[in-house]
């Protein structure tokens, strides 16, 4: 087994990588000059020992948990009441990808005075907020699967409107990074798997989005070959640290990634995620061959250098849609949408936000509504044949 060492990145954003390095977090404060920090994490780890681990190395620090699985509005709002009553100079992000983009998002507002959706990610809108009005983040990402750590986004839902929106500045990325893959260990292997395939989509979905992006396209092509590697093996061992290393990095790729762009599952999966509160994760892994199947005639040059990447007897479309279903199957990822608790009821509505949603301008082949409805209901209902 490869021996895993600790290691500085700077790119995208400085990433502070390998075993321990959350012993590094009063280090990494001090580095960004805060002094005060609001500890920010999701509901589900408020009182998990490696939270209060974290939490016992900064006295100064104060907990804010009243985040979601699928981050809302309304915790925006709490987490900024508390940051600014409590006069706090920083945010820790501390979790997965909700408590990541929560806490990215109420740094960013922390010194706003318009409201959070005027900074939604159109055109420039992100040029109305006062730079000087950002606090300093640190993120500590326990999943390996959203990338948020190297994002400069927050997607927050609008309770109002059901829909997902993404609140975008590039100052939002985080100052520093602790990739501790010993914080992923507790982590059971369905949520592995989950966040895990959630990487792939990332990196899946960059690759094959419009555009010369070179710079994009092999880290998605190596977050790929990563997670095809050692997703499996963190799965049927937990406490593999190699293999949970390596994908904390592949998960921070695919964010990197897609930069360049995203495309239909993503579309799909946020307005999914709005009305049915599903796992942002498991949501597109079980979307992402109907999609794949959908722009087949746009992806198929692309599926030859994957199928390469995964040492596939057979390189091309066909060869890499069998090992993505074989895949899936392996983690226990269902293959349709209604095993997650997803019905058709709301197709329509679904096609109509998809539709709306920015991810969709990445993909390979333009999609309206109603394709995205097509699409939407052959998942639910597990029909392949439906696409192309």
């Amino acid at each position: 087994m490869t021996a895993v060492l600790r290691s500085n990145w700077n790119y995208p954003t400085r990433v502070w990588n390998g075993p321990g390095r959350i012993a590094e977090l009063t280090a990494a404060c001090q580095e960004l000059g805060i002094g005060h920090p609001l500890f920010v994490t999701d509901r589900g780890l408020r009182e998990h020992p490696m939270v209060r681990a974290a939490l016992a190395r900064l006295p100064s620090a104060v907990l804010f948990a009243d985040v979601k699985g699928n981050p809302v509005a309304a915790n925006v709002d709490a987490g900024l009441n508390a940051y600014r009553t409590g006069r706090h100079d920083g945010v820790i992000a501390f979790g997965g990808g909700s408590a990541l983009d929560a806490g990215k998002v109420i740094a960013f507002m922390s010194g706003q005075t318009r409201p959070l959706w005027d900074f939604e990610d159109i055109g420039d809108f992100w040029t109305r907020a006062d730079p000087a009005g950002i606090a300093p983040v640190i993120a500590v990402p326990t999943t390996a699967g959203t990338g948020s750590e190297v994002g400069r986004t927050g997607v927050i839902l609008n309770e109002t409107t059901h829909q997902k929106k993404i609140i975008f500045h590039p100052k939002m990325m985080p100052g520093i990074v602790i990739a501790d893959p010993e914080l992923t260990v507790g982590l059971p292997a369905n949520l592995t798997a989950a966040t895990g395939i959630d990487a792939f989509t990332h990196c899946f979905e960059a690759y094959c989005a419009p555009g010369f992006h070179p710079l994009a396209d092999g880290i998605a092509l190596e977050g790929m070959r990563l997670i095809s590697e050692y997703l499996p093996r963190a799965c049927a061992n937990g406490a593999d640290i190699e293999a949970r290393s390596r994908m904390l990095a592949a998960a921070s790729m695919g964010a990197t990634a897609f930069q360049k762009g995203l495309g239909g599952v993503h579309a799909i999966a946020h307005p999914v995620g709005s009305f049915f509160d599903t796992h942002h994760g498991l949501t597109n892994a079980v979307i992402l061959p109907y999609v794949m199947v959908h722009n087949r005639a746009a992806i198929s040059d692309q599926m030859v250098t994957v199928a390469r990447l995964l040492n596939l007897p057979d390189p091309g479309f066909e060869s890499v849609l069998a090992w993505i279903l074989n895949f899936r199957r392996q983690l226990k990822i269902p293959h349709t949408l209604a095993e997650i608790g997803v019905s058709a009821k709301n197709a329509a509505v679904i096609g109509a936000e998809a539709a709306l949603d920015p991810s969709a301008g990445g993909n390979p082949v333009p999609l309206d509504a109603t394709v995205l409805e097509r699409l939407f209901r052959s998942a639910v209902a597990g029909d392949l044949t439906l696409q192309g």
